[in-house]
Parts: C-alpha cells; structure tokens; sequence
C-alpha cells in the first residue's frame, strides 16, 4: 500500500488563511451591528420629535441644525394629488328675442315664461399637499332640462309709456299664463289661462299684480301683461330722453349698478354705432339687447356691456367668436375655451349674464326682483363696481378697466 506524503508548510498556510478570514468576518458583523443600532436610535429620535423641536447632528461632514419636522411636512405638502368632484347648479334658460312690428317701439312682451333647470358639473381639482392648484370642468351632464323664455320687442316707429294702474284691464300675453295663490313663482296655481285673455288689475305688489280674472283671484307677474287690445293697436308717442348731461352727472364709480342708465334704445344704438373697435359688429349689431336687459331686469346696460367689452376685447375673443359668449360665462381657469357656454346667438349671453348679475351679484339676498324671482345675494357685496368685483373677478383691477369702458361709451352719446 502506498502512502501519502503530507507536507507540513502547506497545512500551516491554509490554517493562517482561516485564522485572517474569520477575523475579517468578526470584525464586519461587529461594525454592521454598531451601524443598525445608529440608524434605529436615529429613527427613534426622529419620531420622538415635537413640532418645535430640532434635533443637531454633529458630523465631520456636516455643521448646522437640521429641522426634521420641516422636512417631513416639505415632502408631504410637495404630494400631488388629482380628485374628481361633481356639482349640482343651476342650468339658467336663455331668452329669444322675435320682433313684433305691432307693438311700440322698445316694448317687451312674454310670451313664455322661462324656468331655470338643473345641471351636475364634473371637475378635475389639483392638489399640491392641501393647496388647490387648478379645477377644470371635463364634463356636465343635464339632470332637470331648462325651458327657455320667449318675448316679443317692438319695432314699430312709436315709443308707448303707458303705466298700468289699479283698475285697468289688462290681458295675458304668454301663450299660458298661471294665476297664483301668492305672489311667488313657486306659489301653487288657482288656474291656468290662455293667451290674450281678459283680466282686471286689483293692486300691485313688487313685480307682481293681483288681478280678477272671471270668478278666479289671483297674483300674475307684471311683464305677463299688456293694456293694448289684442288686434287693436294704438300708440303713444311720449318718449322721455335724458341728455347728455343728465346721463354724465350720473355717472360715478359709485353709482348703483341695479338700475337702469335710462339710455333710450337710439343712445344705446348711437354708443355703438361707427365704433372703429367693434371690428366684426358685434356690438353695434346687438346694442338694442343691452337696452331691452334694462327693461326686463332693470340692471344697467352700459355696465353689461362694458364687461362685454372687456372680457372679450370688442367681440375678437375666440369663445366670443366661435360660441357667441362675450363674458367668458361658465369658464373656467384650466378649460376656458371647452367649458364656456356656447349660444346660438349673442343676445341669448347677453339676456342671461344680465340675470346671472341681477340675481347672484348687485342684490342682497331675499330682495324682490325680475319676474317673481326672489335674489340670492350669493356673491353680494354691494351693488357697485367695487363690490361686484370681489366675488366675480380674480383681478383686482377689473372694476378700473370695466368703469373706463363705461366712461368711453357713455361719452359717446
């Protein structure tokens, strides 16, 4: 049998190689454990921390104080987030106009009433930790249809001032017309009534007249009447025009806005006539609508307009142009353009941002105002320029821009 040969000098290399390698093991785990145990207390430390308190980390590679809690909060307010929200309003009706070369000039006559509905906006809303950053409207969806008004305005050559008093006979001119329990829009109907019918005025309360209709009693609103005889025209020239003069010295920064300017349908038609501004004709092609607000809502036209004027640069905005919206109404921030309102016609924007402003805006809440309806006074802080710009405008300076458009167009009468 053969032997083998061991040789001694190798059996000792290889053990003092093991020795090295365990040593160098011993001392890893050692500095592992002293590296945790640092890191854990740290943390401790860290979650120990009061919202005044500051921990001081001295290093050699590091000198000053480190505010833990700001850097905490920094990386929780810098998150992004992105909710969708869903809001129910008020889908407000648009108004037609038809001419009715029959009735006085600057005559306005219901021939249906119109009744806001209901509407769910869709918004996308940002957040940078609790900070909204931007909403955008990415969807509506109709709940409650609205149902538009419908007037007729006259065109003939002959202004009518006549005022209806207590004992007059009067008549129905909506295609139907509700006679109420009381003088509120949403007050439960005595009887429904067809067009032209014969009524008599007993009192007047507000916007609203108590009349006798048969053996019926009940409250009308006041615009849903007329004292011509229907296929009996007749007419009185008895038109009232301020002056210049007049209209100037009412003029002020101050002035109350829920008023008419008493502008006559030419003076309104003469501020926009030859306009070198109004580069596509919108105004001066619409001016007679800033008059008929007046009558209907008894805002001031020149106000309206004039927020016209600035909102859409003279009718060369893009949502002016291509939806016919003059006043950006419905817009918001992120998605001007796509969540604008869109019109057929001008004069339907005009009609409804007249009440939009008469209703949310230049009233305190609960005061009677155009037919039957009741203010909200939801962005109400007074009825000037000043105080409409708190609520309806992010820009300071709106009410300077829009009072100089109304000083430019008032002197141009």
């Amino acid at each position: 049998m053969k032997k083998i040969k061991i040789n001694d000098h190798r059996i000792r290399n290889i053990a003092i190689i093991l020795l090295i390698l365990g040593i160098v093991i011993i001392i890893v785990a050692f500095c592992s454990f002293f590296i945790v145990k640092y890191k854990v207390s740290k943390e401790v430390v860290t979650q120990s921390v009061t919202n005044n308190d500051k921990i001081e980390w001295f290093d050699d590679d590091y000198e000053g104080t480190i505010n833990i809690n700001e850097i905490i909060k920094e990386n929780v307010n810098n998150q992004v987030k992105e909710i969708i929200e869903t809001e129910v309003v008020e889908l407000e009706y648009e108004t037609q106009y038809q001419n009715n070369s029959n009735l006085p000039k600057g005559k306005i006559q219901v021939l249906q009433q119109g009744q806001d509905g209901k509407q769910e906006l869709i918004i996308k809303k940002q957040y940078i930790g609790e900070e909204l950053k931007s909403d955008e409207q990415i969807g509506r969806k109709i709940i409650t249809p609205s149902i538009d008004r419908i007037v007729e305005v006259g065109t003939s050559s002959y202004y009518d001032k006549h005022i209806i008093k207590i004992g007059d006979i009067v008549y129905a001119t909506p295609y139907e017309l509700n006679i109420r329990k009381e003088a509120k829009k949403d007050a439960e109907v005595i009887i429904k009534i067809n067009q032209n019918s014969k009524l008599k005025i007993e009192k007047k309360q507000g916007n609203w007249y108590y009349v006798q209709y048969n053996t019926y009693y009940g409250w009308v609103e006041s615009d849903c009447v007329t004292y011509i005889i229907p296929n009996n025209i007749t007419y009185n020239n008895n038109n009232v025009q301020y002056s210049k003069a007049q209209l100037l010295a009412s003029l002020s920064k101050n002035m109350k806005l829920n008023k008419p300017s008493g502008l006559t349908l030419e003076q309104f038609e003469k501020i926009f006539a030859n306009e070198s501004k109004d580069k596509n004709g919108v105004f001066k092609d619409n001016a007679k609508y800033f008059y008929y607000i007046e009558q209907s809502y008894g805002i001031n036209g020149v106000f309206v307009a004039a927020i016209g004027i600035h909102e859409s640069n003279w009718g060369q905005s893009k949502i002016a142009i291509n939806k016919k919206n003059l006043f950006g109404y419905g817009a918001y921030d992120m998605s001007a353009y796509t969540s604008a309102y869109s019109y057929n016609g001008y004069e339907a924007g005009i009609d409804m941002i007249a009440r939009v402003l008469t209703k949310n805006y230049l009233n305190p809440k609960g005061t009677s105002i155009y037919n039957g309806e009741i203010a909200t006074g939801k962005y109400y802080n007074g009825c000037t320029l000043e105080g409409v710009n708190k609520k309806y405008a992010t820009d300071k300076n709106w009410a300077n821009s829009v009072y100089s458009w109304m000083k430019y167009l008032y002197n141009k009468l």
